[in-house]
């Protein structure tokens, strides 16, 4: 299993809306690509204060590493991601990706 982990630094004037609207046509990929297994979001909670730039993100679940493939090259999620890239503070820049297999 792979998780892709996402963190984000959105931009302020990025609503909470616009974040959801985001991360739900990612995890409506669930259905169409095969070894997406789940997709949870939400927003940082930093308790430990490490992380405040960043103040969302999501983890998606994968079969395999081939699943991740097909999710990164899939038409919706080049679109839903370059949106992404273009709410954060200094684009791409403004997110963090891993990868950690479990």
């Amino acid at each position: 299993m792979i998780k892709h982990c996402v963190f984000l630094n959105f931009k302020s004037e990025t609503s909470e809306s616009e974040q959801f609207d985001i991360f739900e046509g990612l995890s409506n990929l669930k259905n169409q690509i095969e070894g997406l297994n789940d997709f949870e979001y939400g927003n940082n909670l930093d308790f430990e204060q490490k992380s405040a730039d960043f103040n969302s993100g999501f983890i998606a679940s994968f079969e395999n590493h081939q699943a991740l493939l097909e999710y990164n090259e899939h038409p919706e999620h080049v679109l839903l991601g370059s949106k992404l890239v273009s709410m954060c503070k200094g684009g791409h820049q403004g997110i963090i990706v891993f990868d950690i297999e479990t």
